[in-house]
């Protein structure tokens, strides 16, 4: 496959990321056709040009030549949209998660692999190139071996309350990036998670069945550790930071900030703050993604975050839901035999 055309699901901000760095930097990939139902069709035509456009997303999936398809659009709509996409035999690149449910997750990546399609995940803090260098050095075993992954994930500000209601929750949308990069690092299975969570931000964040800062620690198959910190809302900015300890030495990945001059004076050391939005902190991370996918398609590659990935994502966050609500260390292969 030399020419990838793209239908694009969803052009809200991440689809925009998506549309304008493939116009940008593929030349040999095209978006083809674009499906949103909320927006204008006069309205897209204005800002995108002569790209075919149509409110059903069902109708892009099968416009002529199309043989890829980003899904880019909320997630209630992932399953429903990959399996379209799986069944008319097109590639895919799916946002995360699949889907909110762990049992509709399993059964969505176990029709990709049987329609012979290619599935990638968008867990794109994988791609991060710091990431991508602290990862590389964990496997040349640059550290020894590696005891403890720290990882700190704060959003600068609380998202809209109805957001949160239709997320699946903190562990779902937010933390489920760092259980994957957790995964990553660590190239381990994960086999229980315990997890607390507090509202500290916003007392409405209670009322929508969520929390706003949470505990997780991780347990691997050979008992090493990751502890993951996360906050809906830290003054400073987009807080990202990584910390991997291993028994030669220590690898750490600090924030982006909106500039790297360091200002010192007889009132103290000064830098600028950490970047304010995920958009901004993760740019050469959406890009890098995408290259990787568009490599796989072009050269008949395995896909560098698989549907398996990302159920096992998902398997965490349902425990690390349970976790908390129990008050006790769940073991991940609970929320399997829970299912009827």
């Amino acid at each position: 496959m030399q020419q990838i055309k793209i239908a694009l699901l969803g052009i809200g901000r991440i689809g925009k990321i998506h549309f304008r760095n493939i116009n940008q930097y593929f030349s040999n990939t095209s978006i083809v056709a674009v499906a949103d139902p909320q927006y204008d069709h006069d309205s897209f035509k204005k800002e995108f040009g002569n790209v075919f456009f149509t409110k059903n997303p069902e109708e892009a999936i099968a416009h002529a030549d199309v043989n890829a398809v980003l899904v880019c659009t909320p997630t209630s709509s992932h399953a429903t949209l990959v399996e379209a996409a799986a069944r008319t035999g097109k590639h895919i690149f799916c946002e995360k998660p699949l889907d909110l449910s762990l049992e509709r997750t399993a059964a969505i990546a176990k029709f990709v692999k049987d329609a012979n399609v290619k599935l990638m995940l968008g867990f794109n803090r994988r791609f991060d190139p710091d990431f991508m260098q602290a990862r590389k050095a964990v496997k040349e075993g640059r550290i020894g071996n590696v005891q403890i992954v720290k990882i700190t994930s704060r959003d600068p500000g609380l998202p809209p309350i109805e957001y949160i209601k239709n997320s699946g929750g903190l562990f779902m949308d937010m933390a489920i990036h760092d259980f994957d990069m957790a995964r990553y690092i660590m190239d381990k299975k994960v086999i229980e998670v315990y997890s607390r969570g507090l509202v500290l931000v916003n007392d409405e964040v209670a009322s929508a069945g969520d929390v706003d800062t949470a505990l997780t620690t991780l347990i691997f198959e050979d008992g090493t550790y990751a502890v993951i910190d996360n906050s809906r809302k830290a003054a400073y900015g987009y807080d990202q930071r990584l910390e991997i300890f291993g028994d030669d030495g220590m690898i750490q990945v600090n924030n982006n900030h909106h500039n790297t001059n360091v200002i010192s004076d007889e009132n103290g050391i000064h830098h600028a703050l950490p970047l304010d939005f995920f958009m901004d902190r993760y740019a050469k991370s959406y890009l890098k993604e995408m290259e990787l996918f568009i490599d796989a398609l072009v050269n008949d590659k395995e896909m560098p975050v698989s549907g398996e990935d990302g159920l096992q994502a998902t398997l965490i966050a349902v425990a690390a839901k349970k976790s908390m609500k129990e008050g006790r260390p769940v073991k991940v292969s609970e929320p399997w035999n829970a299912q009827p």
